[in-house]
Formats: structure tokens, C-alpha cells, sequence
């Protein structure tokens, strides 16, 4: 038997090393999206099936929206802007991607009653907002029992419990949102349940009673601003079962609503990790917060802890809070092109502490104004990607080349809309 030589003894483990790495690349999960965060990055969408074009603004039918959602494996653009009024709510099937940055013009809204998700959705530039004519206990947006789910610049409005539930799901993103004015009974931000590995960065927590969010929940809340609470700001969990919030560089500033709790509802059961927060208090005009202290939370009973405890495989890389305040009043929501109703609530936060108010109707708020229609660019053979831009990227105006894979990993679709997005990026 041949023995090996020293040389070749030491090569093995940089052989191993490599064979490792080569595998590893192989088996990459692919982002959503460039861009895409937190432990929803992951997300497939409609990656793997059809694109759906929604044609007309109607509640339901051939080209509506709630058709579009109806079954899974979709990748759905929109030939139209404008309000999409639902009577009664929605609910989503599974791996679908909402390409609301495909609207032409403002947008589009769907307003009137909530709608709910499932697993492997991505839902991008899209304004979602209920009314006080929903059922009591609605919840504009809900994405219960599910796993990964990113909601990328989507703006969250006028629901009538909460804004946002999220129940004992996994891998949650919601980067760049707005989540603001709620309506009687409640006016709450949001309600997590028992969700586990949940990122939520750079969002408008903004004109909620209490609730921005409240977190029974595993959860990482960075370089966030929570605005104008009314009641109380961030909510622990407040409850027997363990609870583990890393809480890095938000801006808490309170507004005309606003009491003194922008902390509130913790108990021993809740595990914080905190860094680098601010709070603003003085309601003066001027964004000159003092730094959040452990005694802060100590006084709402939390347990604190040394080192962060929810760590994605890709850490997000945190700013400075008044750093993320400039990035959030920039990009939060359907922000492409704000709607009147969002820039409304986006110069409200400006004023640092002098204007915003959390009503009780929409109609307190000024109601849901139209949206401008526009026309979309021409699509020859409807495979979601524009005669022009298909020229210019050497693709067939003629045939449908939507999912074919390209060098970087996407379908010829998502490089199409995802390069939508890149001037708020």
C-alpha cells in the first residue's frame, strides 16, 4: 500500500475546504429579490409559474385583482392604476409575487376590507388599506400559519382592530413599510402571535393607538421609527410564554397623541436585547432624542440579555437611527410614487411631533381619493415584460420568454421588475 505523503496530507482539508464551498454555492437559496432581507429573504413568489396580468379594477372577475391571488404560482403585474374597492376580504394562495411596482402612474390601492397571505409570498409596492365598513375585529392585512413572506415598500392602512396580523408563522420580512392610521374600535399598529424568526427594518410605525407592534414573538425591530403613538409605542409580550425582541436603532418620537409610553406591557418572560434606540419626547420640531437606557426597559419589567438572540444567516447591517429616520421618511411604503394619502402621513412625521392625529373613520382622514388612471406600456405577447424593454435586453417582443433563467439566478420577469425599483433602493 502506498503511503501519502505529508504534502498530500496537508491538501486534503483545502481540498475539503473547496469541495464544501463548491457545494454550498450550488445550493444557494436564491434572495427574493436584490434587496431582500431578514429572515423572509428567502421567499420564492411566483418564480416557478405564470404571469397574471390584472387588467381592470373591479372587485372580482377575469383581470381583477382578487382573481389574480386566487391560485398559486403567480408572478402578477398590473395593466392598471387605480382604487381597487372590495366588498368582502381576500385571501391569497400560496407562492405568488405581487408586483405592485408594475402599476403604471401612482399605483394601485386595494381598499375596503383586509386581505390574507400564505407561504412563500413576496409582496412588493402595494397599499392595502381597510375601512370602517369592514367587520369589527378586521385586520387590513393578515398573514397567519405560514412560512416565508417578505413585504417589500407595501403600505398597511385603516384597519379596525389591527393593521397587521401575524400568527405562529416563520421567516417574516417586512422592510421599507408604512403602518399607520388604524380605525375605531381599536386603532392598533400591529398583533404578533407566536411568529418566530421575524425581521421588520426601516418601516413607519405612525398614528397607531398602541401596538407598533405589540411582539409575543421572536423578533428583530431595527432602524424602525414609530411616530405619534397614542396610548403607548412598542408593546412587549406580556405574557407566560418566552418572548425574545432584539430592539437595534429605532427613533421613537412622540407626536400631538402621544403619553410618555413609548415602551410599554413587558414582563419577565420577555428577552430584550436593545442598542443604539432614541427616543423624542418634546414635541418641539426638532429631532434632538436622547438615548434609550436599560432602565427604560427594566421599568416595564423585561428581562434583558447581553448579545442579540434572533440572527438570520445574513445580519442586516444597522444605522445609526437618525441615520434610518432620513431612510424611512424617504422610501416607507408604496413609495415609487406616494399617493395623497401617504405623503399626507409622511409630512406629518416631518414636523417631528407638532402635526399627526389617529382618527376614528377614514373619512375623519380625509377618505380614499381616486387614482389617476394611466396607461401601461405595450406588451405584445403578455409575458409581463414591456416591447421595449424586451428589445433592449435582446429578448422576442412575440414570444413568451418570461421564466427563463438568466446568469444571475432570476427569471427574464423578475430582472424586469425587479429593476423597477431600484431609484428607491
Amino acid at each position: 500500500m502506498k503511503r501519502f505523503t505529508r504534502q498530500a496530507l496537508m491538501l486534503i482539508p483545502v481540498c475539503f475546504v473547496l469541495f464544501s464551498s463548491f457545494m454550498n454555492a450550488l445550493t444557494a437559496q436564491q434572495l427574493a429579490f436584490p434587496g431582500a432581507e431578514g429572515f423572509g429573504r428567502f421567499a420564492i413568489g411566483g418564480r416557478n409559474g405564470s404571469v397574471y396580468h390584472v387588467t381592470n379594477l373591479a372587485d372580482s372577475g377575469a383581470g381583477s385583482f382578487r382573481d389574480a391571488v386566487s391560485a398559486p404560482d403567480r408572478i402578477i403585474v398590473f395593466d392598471v392604476a387605480g382604487v381597487i374597492k372590495i366588498k368582502n376580504k381576500i385571501s391569497a394562495a400560496s407562492r405568488i409575487t405581487i408586483a405592485g411596482q408594475t402599476a403604471p402612474g401612482q399605483g394601485v390601492v386595494v381598499y375596503g376590507d383586509g386581505v390574507s397571505f400564505k407561504d412563500s409570498s413576496i409582496i412588493r409596492f402595494m397599499r392595502f388599506r381597510g375601512s370602517i365598513d369592514m367587520p369589527r375585529g378586521g385586520c387590513t392585512v393578515v398573514a397567519d400559519n405560514l412560512k416565508d413572506i417578505i413585504f417589500d415598500h407595501v403600505t398597511i392602512e385603516w384597519g379596525r382592530w389591527d393593521n397587521l396580523h401575524i400568527k405562529n408563522s416563520t421567516n417574516v420580512t417586512m422592510q421599507y413599510c408604512l403602518i399607520g392610521e388604524p380605525l375605531d374600535p381599536q386603532r392598533f399598529g400591529a398583533l404578533f402571535e407566536g411568529p418566530t424568526n421575524v425581521t421588520i427594518h426601516h418601516s413607519l410605525w405612525v398614528d397607531n393607538q398602541s401596538r407598533n407592534p405589540k411582539a409575543k414573538a421572536g423578533i428583530e425591530y431595527i432602524n424602525n421609527v414609530v411616530y405619534n403613538w397614542g396610548s403607548s409605542g412598542f408593546v412587549g409580550g406580556h405574557s407566560a410564554a418566552d418572548h425574545f425582541q432584539d430592539i437595534v436603532n429605532n427613533y421613537f418620537i412622540a407626536g400631538p397623541n402621544s403619553t410618555d409610553n413609548f415602551l410599554s406591557m413587558f414582563s419577565a418572560t420577555d428577552h430584550v436585547y436593545h442598542s443604539g434606540n432614541y427616543v423624542d419626547l418634546d414635541k418641539n420640531g426638532t429631532l434632538n432624542g436622547r438615548l434609550v437606557l436599560d432602565s427604560d426597559f427594566v421599568r416595564e419589567k423585561a428581562t434583558l440579555v447581553a448579545s442579540k438572540q434572533n440572527n438570520p444567516s445574513v445580519s442586516l447591517h444597522p444605522e445609526p437611527a437618525a441615520a434610518a429616520f432620513q431612510t424611512v421618511i424617504r422610501t416607507a411604503g408604496a413609495s415609487l410614487q406616494r399617493d395623497a394619502i401617504d405623503q399626507r402621513i409622511i409630512n406629518y412625521v416631518k414636523t417631528l411631533g407638532k402635526e399627526g392625529k389617529i382618527f376614528k373613520t377614514e373619512v375623519d382622514a380625509g377618505g380614499q381619493a381616486e387614482i389617476k388612471a394611466e396607461a401601461a406600456p405595450k406588451d405584445t405577447d403578455s409575458d409581463g415584460m414591456p416591447d421595449a424593454w424586451e428589445r433592449r435586453h435582446g429578448l422576442k417582443v412575440n414570444a413568451n420568454d418570461a421564466f427563463k433563467k438568466n446568469g444571475k439566478g432570476y427569471t427574464n420577469i423578475e430582472l424586469y421588475i425587479n429593476g423597477l425599483t431600484t431609484t428607491v433602493e
